[in-house]
């Protein structure tokens, strides 16, 4: 019975929650202009995603895979190479934290400055923000690597380019996948908020953005739920990628 019953518990709290908004809602707990109920919500995201808000959602995915792909691309080679060399990484670890601990949105007039008012600030502070992470997890996993296969590598008169690609990579890859996570994540929020505050047209951030100002409650509910689905979306995606393709992590 419990083994039928554990695929639908992720939906316990997804209904709890609608339940607790329901609730809210049908006693007025809230004023109904503030929150409307969860059927209001729905039909502006249903009607929405067929309109303005699926061109946004659209705008913010492209965005977001952007920046995520650049950060990859960029972070990944980085951190193999500071993994591999601790004295190379120590002496950057500073930078690295330092800029990994400024808010991104800090970075908005800097980048700015050198892209102007456009897509293209967008997509670079947010790629900006998710290498620090990916750089920081894919080096963190390639100093930890196991010494024995390492060894076993040398040992093999294996060079230290190919241990550095063939074993280092692949000791890495959880942790690789665990920065892409978090990365994705990380350049989402980024964008969102930039498409709220950086002269755009369009995206989930500023759809929001311009619902709240217009007082469109339900509009505005409905892009919150839609930013929320996407950021679970992708995150679902890397994972379900890294148990395909890491599935002998920890053996």
């Amino acid at each position: 019975m419990k083994e039928k019953l554990e695929p639908f518990l992720p939906v316990i709290g997804v209904v709890g929650l609608f339940a607790v908004w329901f609730g809210a809602t049908s006693l007025k707990l809230v004023d109904p202009v503030l929150l409307p109920s969860p059927m209001e919500a729905g039909k502006a995201f249903y009607k929405g995603m067929y309109g303005v808000l699926g061109f946004d959602f659209v705008k913010t995915v492209y965005r977001t895979l952007m920046a995520t792909a650049i950060a990859a691309v960029i972070a990944i080679p980085l951190g193999i190479v500071l993994g591999a060399s601790e004295k190379l990484y120590r002496s950057l670890e500073f930078v690295i934290d330092f800029f990994r601990s400024t808010p991104a949105s800090a970075m908005f007039p800097l980048f700015l400055v050198l892209f102007g008012v456009g897509d293209e600030t967008k997509i670079s502070v947010a790629a900006f923000g998710a290498i620090l992470v990916i750089l920081f997890n894919v080096a963190y996993g390639v100093m930890n690597a196991r010494k024995t296969r390492l060894l076993a590598a040398k040992v093999m008169g294996a060079s230290r380019l190919r241990v550095l690609f063939d074993v280092m990579l692949f000791e890495s890859l959880p942790q690789t996948f665990v920065g892409l996570r978090n990365g994705v994540s990380l350049a989402l929020v980024i964008i969102v908020v930039a498409e709220m505050f950086i002269g755009s047209q369009d995206g989930l951030g500023h759809s929001v953005f311009e619902a709240q100002q217009m007082f469109e409650m339900p509009r505005m509910y409905a892009a919150i739920f839609a930013a929320g689905a996407l950021g679970y979306g992708l995150n679902l995606i890397f994972l379900t990628i890294e148990r395909r393709f890491v599935h002998w992590s920890g053996k």
